[in-house]
């Protein structure tokens, strides 16, 4: 399980409590801490002391969704992983469903939480919020034209061998678009995708990161996938 942070000190030990109590006990969480400015890695630090599931991966600094996420899969991999889930760390995404994604990673190489089939949703957000979250989903959809309904969805279980065929080196993407791109790079490479139903809900607490640079980034990085030098290869 990698979770993400860059200050989410109100949300991570509450996250890791109820992710925890959904994990097996071999299971192990990897936080990725990208030097959170209000005390995060600390924080992280001590759960782990306390915890032997979980493990701290510290970074420098604040690169991008994309770069905390690739050095994840890396120390995962590296440790042996043979399923890697991948959750936002701020209770949008909730641990609840864990064990849906995990039944269902019998069934394929990649699983991703949707909001957008039947049975899924969100709630909590604005119109304008909707809008931009559905639209940016068909968008990419259109573009790279492909069937998942959910292409920007973050919630997502990968099979080891997934994760080993795609050049983390050639993943282009840091921002928004970064959960595009290595579905995009899933379907590419021939491996079975399905999606499963989830409710995506605001945070829990804290900000989100999300901007008009990250939706700036995705609106050319989409047609850079399919058409420019970022088509993966």
């Amino acid at each position: 399980m990698i979770l993400p942070t860059y200050n989410e000190a109100d949300n991570i030990t509450a996250m890791v409590e109820a992710v925890v109590a959904r994990l097996e006990p071999e299971d192990r969480i990897l936080i990725v801490d990208d030097n959170s400015p209000d005390g995060t890695g600390r924080i992280a630090d001590d759960i782990a002391a306390g915890q032997g599931m979980v493990e701290v991966h510290h970074r420098e600094e604040k690169e991008g969704l994309g770069p905390a996420y690739l050095a994840g899969f890396g120390v995962a991999l590296d440790g042996g992983a043979q399923l890697v889930i991948q959750m936002d760390a701020d209770f949008s995404h909730d641990p609840t469903y864990l064990p849906r994604l995990l039944a269902a990673s019998e069934l394929a190489d990649l699983v991703i939480g949707s909001r957008y089939v039947p049975g899924g949703g969100i709630t909590e957000w604005g119109q304008v919020r909707r809008l931009l979250s559905r639209g940016g989903s068909i968008y990419s959809r259109v573009i790279l034209g492909s069937d998942v309904r959910d292409m920007t969805g973050g919630f997502k279980c990968f099979r080891r061998q997934v994760l080993e065929t795609i050049p983390f080196a050639q993943v282009a993407a840091s921002g928004y678009s970064f959960q595009v791109e290595m579905t995009y790079r899933v379907i590419k490479a021939g491996f079975e995708v399905i999606e499963v139903p989830i409710t995506f809900r605001e945070r829990q607490a804290g900000t989100s990161k999300m901007s008009m640079s990250i939706v700036a980034e995705a609106a050319w990085k989409v047609p850079a996938m399919r058409f420019g030098r970022d088509k993966p290869r």
